[in-house]
């Protein structure tokens, strides 16, 4: 950590420089003595990384920030609000703190934090950040997060882990097993020194997987941003033999969507099916993520098109988590009908249907954009159809 970075010139130059092309700031001579111009594109370059995912980090002046893999690896602000709701209590430990970010929204709701970090430039960093955000309740160590449980006898009310999805060996992985710390190995230890575990898994983990390798699962939280699965949180309460429950939510910038349910419901639910209705349903990609698809037909009374398009129907707008359309007309699909349709521009999308959408707009000459939707799918029958829709701008 070059701390002539924080010098006042050094920052202006960088704040004023955001939109500046980072190879035209290498190329050039050098502006401080201090200061590199790698260093001072590193900067740039991170900042500008912050400006949508880390707002309060980029708002705030004096912030030191580390290379842009760190700003890619890190939770987003929103996902780091999410997971302070879980969590309350005196004392929490983040055993893989990283840049801090979910440390910090941890500290509004723990009264006392423990940031533990192998990497020593980043452990300063993130010391430096949350004395800048003026947080007082974050202890910054720099240490591996499992020795510093073993070699403390005091217990916590929450453990916080965010392992490694790299290695040196195999590269990115998704594993359990084969990311660092791995915690299907020491899930002894940690409930040892707390009751409660909170565990952020690569989003791509298959849940099936995460259930035969945890135990003690009292809740998994799919959480999207904007339509796109970020974080798997595992929420682990010590001696909880219960099934678990499935959180879903999908933030968005007119607010969220939330469906909860629980597994075994799911497993014995029936769903029912019949032609397109009125309305179309399209879950939202948490929803898609945790497999409720026969349970939200129940618990919201919408009917199912086909056991494998999970796209749902009803006579009555119902409040969804996901896209509504209204169905203006729907018919067995067949090139004659789509002439008969003449519709040359529509948002076009495929599910359980043969054919992909670049395929589908080919054969029938169909350009992207305007206010129509075409969905392509199969109704109960198994038979192709297609749906002519258009979509409610809001759900009541």
């Amino acid at each position: 950590m070059n701390n002539y970075i924080l010098n006042t010139g050094v920052q202006n130059f960088i704040i004023e420089n955001l939109d500046t092309d980072i190879v035209s700031v290498l190329l050039k001579k050098p502006f401080f003595t201090s200061v590199t111009n790698a260093e001072l594109a590193a900067q740039i370059e991170a900042r500008k990384k912050c400006q949508k995912k880390l707002p309060t980090w980029f708002q705030t002046p004096q912030i030191y920030y580390p290379n842009k893999l760190n700003i890619e690896q890190t939770s987003s602000e929103q996902t780091a609000l999410y997971k302070a709701e879980i969590v309350a209590g005196k004392s929490l430990v983040d055993l893989t703190g990283g840049l801090g970010v979910d440390s910090y929204f941890f500290s509004k709701k723990i009264e006392q934090v423990f940031h533990c970090e192998t990497d020593p430039e980043l452990s300063q960093i993130a010391n430096h950040n949350f004395t800048v955000l003026k947080t007082n309740n974050i202890k910054s160590l720099h240490t591996d997060g499992l020795v510093f449980l073993k070699e403390h006898q005091e217990t916590f009310d929450w453990v916080y882990l965010d392992p490694s999805r790299r290695n040196k060996k195999k590269g990115k992985v998704f594993h359990l097993s084969d990311c660092s710390p791995d915690i299907t190995a020491n899930l002894t230890l940690l409930f040892e020194k707390s009751d409660r575990i909170l565990l952020k898994t690569s989003p791509f983990l298959d849940i099936s997987e995460g259930l035969k390798s945890l135990s003690c699962i009292k809740k998994i939280h799919i959480v999207a941003v904007n339509n796109e699965v970020k974080e798997l949180l595992w929420e682990l309460h010590k001696d909880t033999s219960d099934d678990p429950i499935i959180t879903t939510i999908n933030i968005k910038k007119t607010g969220e969507d939330r469906f909860n349910f629980h597994l075994k419901d799911e497993k014995k639910a029936v769903v029912r099916f019949s032609p397109p209705m009125q309305y179309l349903y399209e879950p939202n990609a948490a929803l898609m993520k945790s497999g409720g698809f026969k349970i939200i037909s129940n618990a919201l009374g919408v009917n199912k098109l086909h056991p494998h398009s999970h796209l749902y129907t009803s006579n009555y707008l119902n409040r969804f988590p996901g896209r509504a359309f209204v169905i203006s007309q729907w018919h067995q699909y067949n090139k004659r009908t789509l002439k008969t349709l003449g519709i040359h521009k529509a948002n076009v999308v495929s599910r359980n249907f043969n054919e992909s959408v670049a395929n589908i707009r080919k054969k029938h000459r169909i350009s992207d954009g305007g206010e129509v939707y075409l969905f392509f799918t199969k109704d109960e029958k198994g038979k192709q159809v297609v749906l002519v829709c258009r979509k409610v701008q809001s759900l009541t």
